[in-house]
């Protein structure tokens, strides 16, 4: 059990500095906005992204980090839609937020 243990914080610390989902090449291409910098774009959906929050248990992931991957996937599935800006719509809650996809001309 002890070693367990050991195994868990080890892994903690070593994926606490890393993202683990990284924005695709097309997904570079998306921009991440506000309400304000939309008002003459398109809106082509909306995208409800997820990323696990925690490791083990109740132990939790960083909250930067896990934001950071939301909005990474959000612009990834946003370039696939044809979107090129993305806009918050909802608070991270348990891994997971929503992203309003915009085609700007």
């Amino acid at each position: 059990m002890k070693c367990f243990a050991v195994f868990v914080i080890a892994l903690a610390c070593l994926s606490s500095g890393c993202s683990w989902v990284k924005v695709s090449e097309q997904g570079s291409s998306v921009a991440v906005a506000n309400l304000a910098n939309v008002r003459d774009c398109k809106k082509l959906s909306t995208v409800t992204v997820r990323v696990k929050d925690n490791f083990v248990g109740s132990m939790k992931r960083d909250p930067n980090k896990v934001a950071q991957e939301l909005t990474n996937l959000a612009r990834n599935e946003a370039a696939a839609e044809g979107g090129n800006t993305i806009v918050p719509v909802s608070q991270v809650a348990d891994g997971r937020q929503s992203f309003d996809v915009y085609n700007c001309y």
